[in-house]
This record gives C-alpha cells, sequence and structure tokens, in this order.
C-alpha cells in the first residue's frame, strides 16, 4: 500500500441553469411555427412581436428586441439554402437525419456567425444557451460543436467551398450563393431572359428586407397624412403610395388602424390603377374583384370606383377570408357588395360588368422578399395545380365583362407557365377578346420605366422596386 497522501476531490461544479433570451427564444419559436404549421412568417411574427411587447418585466421587448427578433428569422429563412450547404461541410450526417428544432437552432446561429455583425463569440454562446433552454445539455453541445466549425471561417470563404463553380453549374452556383432553389434560378432566369448581371441582381433582391409600403385609400385618407409619419416618404410610381423608409411599424398609423389606409406594395397598387384606368367603349359602371381575398385591391378599387359613381362586387370564395374583404371595405365612400362565390362558378350573369380583376392563386415566386420561406415550400409541380384554376378564372372574367369591357389577369408570380402561357392558352379559346396594351397606362399614369416589349406588363424587384407582379389586359371584343 503506498504511503502517498490521495489528492482531495475536487466539489463538483454546481449545475448553472441556462440563461434565457426572449429574443432568441421568440426566434426560435417563429421558425418552429413556420416548419411545423406551414405558416408564414408574415403572420406569425407580428403576433408573437406584439405579444412579447405586452409582456412586464425583463422579458417585454423594446424596439430594438423587435429589430433583432425579425433579422433573425427573416435572415435565417432567406439565407437557409446557403446554410444548410454550410452545415452539411460541418455535420457528420445527411442534414435529413438532424432533428427539425436542432437544425433550427444551428441556422439560427449560423446567420448570426455570417449574416449579422454579432462577434463570433456572441453569437455562438448565445445559441449553445438557445440551445439548453429548449433542447436540453446534451443537444447544445452538438450545437456547440458544429457551430465552432462554422466560426473558422467567413461567409465568403465558406461559399468558395460549398458552392460548385459559376462555369461548371451556372444555375447550381446561383442557388447555393444566393440561397433559392435551382428550379426557381432557373424559371426566374428563363422569365428574364438576360445574362448572369440580371439574374444576380433579381435574387439579391429576393434577399433583401423590403420597405414597408402604404396605400391611402380614396375619400378616406391622403398621402399628406401618411407623409406626417416618422421616416415616411413618397411611393415610387404609385400616386397613393407611402414608403415607410426605415422599417416603421403600420400598425403605428392611425390611418391603417382606422381601415383609412393599408399596407400594399406598389405592384400591386399599379395593377388595380392600370384596370381602372383603361379605356372603355360605353358605361363604366359596375366593376368586378373575382378573387377579391384578402381584400388590399378591392379596398382600392372600391375607392376608385367610388369616385366616378361606380360599384364594386368583391366575391371571394373562402368565407373567412370574405370576413377579411368585408373588413378592409368597410367605411368605403361609395356603395360596394362583398359575396363569398367561386370565381369559376360565377354567381352573375355573363356580361354583367365594365371592369373585372382577377387575381389569381400562383406560386407566389414574384413574392419571395415578403414571404422568403415560400421558396422552400413550393415544387415544380405546383405550377400543375395552380393551371387550371388559373384558366378558368380568366375564362370566367372573360364571360363576366360585356362586350367593350376590359379585364385585369394578375399574379405574384413571374413564371411563364403562369403569365403569358395562360393568357395565350385561354385567348385561343376565347376568340372574341384582344389583348390590351397596358405598358402606356403605367407608363403614363405613373411613370413606371422598362416594362418590356408588352402588351403585358412584368414587373421586377431588382428594376421597379416592386414585387414581380404580373398584369395581362383584354378586351372582350364580341
Amino acid at each position: 500500500m503506498s504511503d502517498t497522501p490521495r489528492r482531495p476531490r475536487r466539489p463538483a461544479k454546481p449545475h448553472r441553469r441556462p440563461r434565457k433570451d426572449p429574443v432568441r427564444i421568440l426566434a426560435f419559436e417563429a421558425l418552429r411555427a413556420v416548419d411545423e404549421r406551414d405558416a408564414y412568417a408574415n403572420l406569425v411574427l407580428p403576433s408573437l412581436l406584439r405579444k412579447a411587447r405586452e409582456k412586464e418585466g425583463p422579458e417585454r421587448f423594446d424596439g430594438r428586441d423587435a429589430a433583432l427578433a425579425t433579422e433573425l428569422v427573416y435572415g435565417t429563412l432567406r439565407r437557409r439554402g446557403t446554410y444548410d450547404a454550410i452545415l452539411a461541410a460541418c455535420v457528420d450526417r445527411p442534414l435529413k437525419d438532424v432533428d427539425p428544432p436542432v437544425l433550427d437552432v444551428l441556422s439560427l446561429g449560423v446567420h448570426q456567425l455570417l449574416g449579422t455583425r454579432i462577434p463570433s463569440h456572441a453569437a455562438v454562446s448565445a445559441t449553445v444557451e438557445l440551445a439548453r433552454v429548449v433542447l436540453g445539455d446534451g443537444r447544445a453541445r452538438f450545437v456547440n460543436a458544429v457551430l465552432r466549425r462554422v466560426a473558422r471561417d467567413d461567409l465568403d470563404g465558406w461559399l468558395e467551398k460549398v458552392a460548385p463553380p459559376y462555369d461548371e453549374d451556372p444555375e447550381e452556383h446561383l442557388a447555393v450563393v444566393h440561397s433559392h432553389p435551382r428550379w426557381v434560378v432557373s424559371a426566374l432566369w428563363d422569365s428574364l431572359g438576360g445574362g448572369r448581371t440580371d439574374i444576380e441582381e433579381l435574387l439579391r433582391a429576393d434577399n433583401e428586407r423590403p420597405e414597408v409600403t402604404l396605400v391611402a385609400r380614396p375619400g378616406r385618407a391622403g398621402t399628406e397624412e401618411l407623409l406626417r409619419e416618422e421616416s415616411a416618404v413618397p411611393g415610387r410610381w404609385s400616386p397613393y403610395a407611402v414608403r415607410l423608409a426605415e422599417g416603421g411599424e403600420p400598425g403605428a398609423v392611425a390611418a391603417v388602424r382606422e381601415g383609412r389606409a393599408g399596407v400594399q406594395d406598389e405592384g400591386s397598387q399599379l395593377v388595380a390603377l392600370a384596370l381602372a384606368n383603361a379605356p372603355l367603349d360605353g358605361p363604366d359602371e359596375k366593376w368586378l374583384d373575382g378573387c377579391a381575398g384578402p381584400g388590399g385591391k378591392a379596398a382600392l378599387l372600391a375607392a376608385l370606383a367610388a369616385e366616378r359613381g361606380a360599384v364594386l362586387v368583391a366575391a371571394e370564395k373562402q368565407h373567412h377570408r370574405a370576413g377579411l374583404v368585408a373588413r378592409a371595405l368597410a367605411g368605403n365612400p361609395g356603395p360596394y357588395q362583398v359575396i363569398t362565390a367561386d370565381g369559376t362558378r360565377p354567381a352573375w350573369r355573363p356580361g354583367s360588368f365594365d371592369r373585372v380583376l382577377v387575381d389569381v392563386p400562383c406560386t407566389g415566386l414574384g413574392a419571395l422578399r415578403r414571404r422568403p420561406e415560400a421558396r422552400w415550400r413550393r415544387r415544380p409541380e405546383d405550377l400543375e395545380v395552380f393551371a387550371p384554376l388559373q384558366r378558368g378564372l380568366l375564362r370566367t372574367a372573360l364571360e363576366s365583362v360585356r362586350v367593350g369591357g376590359v379585364v385585369g389577369y394578375a399574379t405574384c408570380s413571374p413564371h411563364p407557365a403562369e403569365t403569358r402561357a395562360v393568357v395565350a392558352d385561354v385567348l385561343k379559346q376565347f376568340p372574341g377578346a384582344e389583348p390590351v396594351d397596358a405598358r402606356p397606362l403605367l407608363a403614363g399614369l405613373a411613370g413606371v420605366p422598362d416594362l418590356g416589349d408588352g402588351p403585358d406588363v412584368q414587373l421586377w424587384p431588382h428594376r421597379h422596386g416592386t414585387d414581380a407582379m404580373y398584369l395581362a389586359l383584354v378586351r372582350r371584343t364580341r
């Protein structure tokens, strides 16, 4: 037996509770809602932020907290494709084998490391603490190990490693670098018809945070009232648009709270204005919005119609969305009607209307700035699902307008299969209709440049600062 005295055992470290960070916990909850419930961040996040502002004590959010949470959620969703490629190089198993909550925490950490100015040590530490709270200590150690590998390089360095060279595979290179599914890159590139510079500018624009744009509803609010708001500046094109240049909170604007103004991208405003100002042969008394939910374009059209003594009928198939339309139109200065009706099975007689708008359901590839998660949900086969509905709605619209009247076909997708292909197919089946050149309406009324060869119009985020709205105007001739 040795006479060497035993070294006294060190006392065990007391277990430390993880530090709760309300901002990162809220960001994690928003990402889980997007993943688990197919929720949209622009619908989930405002509700979570409102509750956080109403709390008492240290968990109550101020403006900086809300701004950071918003950046974490939207930044992570926009750059998920790029971050997944980087994580795949740092994780010793396929990403599909990583539990989704763990992957959400990792993605939040990667965005803080590579997409923000948060110092690397703080980004890793804060994300590991989040993991301890929402995942447990065991998984937090895994998160710590992975993020330390990510932190060894910056974003440019990682892109050189994980993105194939442009010369070898242009579409895959752009998909990884700009965080879009490859099929979306291909579709947008085809629609643009330009070179590398044009598509890269569009993909970059998709990853930028859009300004909040308001619409002053005629007869209820004016732009001069909205321009008195802090950080408000005039819109680029629409005479009814006001932009909150510093990302202001629209809920704090009295006219928005009261329904006299709304939140509406200028592309949507231009669609309504173009239809409202298209020249008609004959009377101009009855208008139809055949796909009115949730009511933004209907509210602007109803106000424009009221100025001329016309009436808008707003039809929406889904009952709860019809309720949203009714709320948007409440207080309109002139008469209007909201009905629950299927736009492909009209509840009105043929030839009843002078102007008809159908803003059809689509893949939403033109609004990826506002709904970044849509790029990861959509699949090429979705185009086949929407195709019959889009054609059916346009056919019904043409049957619903009188001879001499005008139909506007609109969609927030630039994909050729949802735009020109639909219009061309329906016009072949409907010989009593002809296209109307929409370009002079936008150029003359709003000064919008770079509108292409016509007669239809495709707006773009990188060229016009709007969503990628498409509009074709068609006149019924017999």
